[in-house]
């Protein structure tokens, strides 16, 4: 099994992702709400590039059963019925409905990851399982790291490090690229020490002084959800929940 990590969006238009599974990692916070919408039993997510995409698509789904949801610059875009935090995605509100979902980073990321063979999302929350799931396809596996306006994000490269770890530690033979490589080691150096990503990234900071407290507390678990939210023809649904967590939280 051959692992590598595109740590920045910049990496994307390279990548050959035919023939290979694919985990999309934005854990402030769309990969992050995806994994909460599905634990909360919505129908599917599916993802969009930008509002009017988003208005367009949710047209095609009866009124009741679709809600519009995302954001610009963190916060939720206006008219939309929910924006990008984990906690708003509850049973009450999305079990049984279709989100129509656009972020700033994370959506345009998942878009690309579609485009491989099996693809999955993956967050802190679900680090264990998702890497679970990678192992199970028996492909070679790449990572996308959504990043900040196709920048590098501290976050995601940490994510992508804690998901090969965790698949080093369950897979007999496994080769990984240096980008692969470098994440595994910032993964290690952050996996006991994942709320100091709320000072030390970029968008922990941002999302703090925006008053997202909560969101980065609900962002920053390691390993909590069995969920790995697959692609279906070019939506996102529910996946199968691990029956064991690979790798839970040390």
């Amino acid at each position: 099994m051959r692992v590598h990590v595109a740590l920045t969006p910049a990496d994307f238009a390279g990548l050959l992702l035919d023939g290979r599974a694919a985990l999309v990692v934005d854990v402030l916070r769309a990969t992050t709400t995806v994994v909460a919408a599905c634990a909360a039993g919505c129908a599917r997510i599916v993802p969009v590039s930008d509002r009017d995409s988003a208005l367009t698509t949710a047209a095609r789904y009866p009124a009741g059963e679709v809600l519009l949801a995302g954001e610009r610059g963190g916060r939720t875009i206006v008219g939309f019925h929910l924006g990008n935090s984990p906690l708003e995605y509850v049973a009450e509100r999305v079990a049984g409905r279709t989100v129509v979902f656009t972020t700033t980073n994370g959506t345009d990321a998942m878009l690309h990851a579609g485009r491989a063979t099996v693809a999955a999302t993956a967050a802190l929350v679900n680090a264990g399982a998702a890497a679970r799931w990678a192992i199970d396809q028996e492909r070679d596996l790449t990572v996308l790291c959504a990043g900040e306006r196709r920048a590098f994000s501290l976050e995601d490269a940490v994510c992508a490090g804690i998901v090969v770890e965790r698949i080093l530690a369950e897979h007999g033979s496994v080769d990984l690229t240096d980008a692969a490589l470098a994440a595994l080691r910032l993964g290690e150096h952050y996996r006991d020490r994942l709320e100091r990503l709320a000072l030390e990234s970029e968008w922990g900071r941002n999302l703090a002084r925006q008053g997202r407290g909560a969101d980065l507390e609900a962002c920053l678990r390691l390993a909590a959800s069995p969920i790995v939210p697959v692609f279906e023809a070019g939506v996102i649904v529910p996946g199968p929940r691990s029956p064991r967590t690979a790798g839970a939280a040390r």
